[in-house]
């Protein structure tokens, strides 16, 4: 058997080579992996003199990949989420609920719920390091499944095979209105009156954008009710107080948003409301699996006091 007599590469090599297939940009794969542009480029010149390969095609306008650097970029990529869950399972090993825990976290999450976990993690686990993410949908999925980020809080279901769902509560949708609306102040809305109204939603990429035309759907609503977008609910709620249109907003948001302005009214809708569900999302298989379930657990009591309806702990 012959032996190949070539130096094995580095992971700072792999991790270089991983940034720059992912940015095809020099200067922003360096600042993504807080790597000198210099030294990324060297580090990707050593990784093809290693292989034996041209893994880039450098010109001055841009980066691209080679035939060969496409197919390797993704062995690199598998790689390096290896070494990242050999790490996390060391440090799993070593103690539950000690080190570093990366929690992505939606924006339209992140303001209502953020105190309660954090005001958990501070109370119950002292010795965990937690890190914010707040990203969108599409991000965080990203991040999760290549390792970036350890830990999901986001609107379920994803459809991800490789991710597994930890379900926490389920939460109703309210409508919010601007002053003198005839939907203002109103219980039982049918959900039909969707159809007419001029509905605010946020941009593009943001799930609750999704599920609001989801709801407009299901209501018989077939064109897309979208004249004045917004990039957060605050924005949202002062657009509705201008008298530009409604919008949809999840209950843990209301108490938040809706006392923004003396200009809104909120409008609940009839039984069966329209709902989303929150969930932890972790890698399939996870190492610190165990840790994450009894996470969820935990948050279930702590958010019992919102106007949810949290979820039973799945075994």
């Amino acid at each position: 058997m012959t032996v190949s007599k070539r130096r094995q590469p580095s992971l700072a090599q792999l991790r270089a080579f991983a940034a720059v297939a992912e940015h095809l940009h020099f200067r922003d794969a360096a600042a993504a992996i807080g790597m000198s542009q210099p030294a990324l480029s060297g580090a990707v010149s050593a990784l093809e003199e290693s292989l034996g390969v041209t893994l880039l095609e450098r010109t001055t306008r841009k980066v691209l990949l080679s035939p060969a650097g496409e197919r390797l970029a993704v062995r690199a990529k598998a790689v390096l989420a290896e070494v990242g869950a050999l790490m996390e399972e060391a440090e799993a090993v070593r103690a539950p609920f000690t080190g570093v825990l990366r929690l992505g976290v939606i924006p339209t999450v992140a303001p209502y719920l953020l105190p309660t976990v954090l005001r958990l993690v501070h109370d119950r686990y002292p010795q965990l390091d937690l890190q914010v993410h707040e990203e969108q949908t599409a991000s965080l999925v990203d991040g999760l499944t290549t390792g970036r980020l350890d830990l999901l809080l986001l609107a379920v279901p994803l459809g991800v095979p490789s991710i597994a769902e930890l379900p926490l509560f389920d939460e109703d949708f309210v409508l919010v209105t601007p002053l003198g609306h005839s939907l203002g102040g109103r219980e039982g809305i049918p959900r039909e009156e969707l159809r007419a109204l001029n509905l605010l939603l946020l941009d593009e990429g943001h799930c609750l954008r999704d599920q609001a035309l989801d709801i407009c759907r299901e209501a018989g609503r077939e064109d897309a009710p979208v004249t004045t977008t917004a990039a957060g609910l605050s924005t949202l709620v002062q657009l509705v107080a201008g008298g530009l249109g409604c919008t949809l907003l999840p209950r843990t948001a209301l108490k938040v948003e809706a006392t923004r302005s003396s200009q809104l009214l909120t409008g609940y809708f009839a039984e069966p409301a329209p709902t989303r569900r929150i969930a932890l999302a972790m890698r399939a298989g996870a190492a610190r699996a165990a840790e994450y379930e009894e996470l969820a657990a935990a948050l279930r009591d702590a958010l019992r006091p919102l106007p949810v309806s949290v979820c039973q702990s799945v075994k």
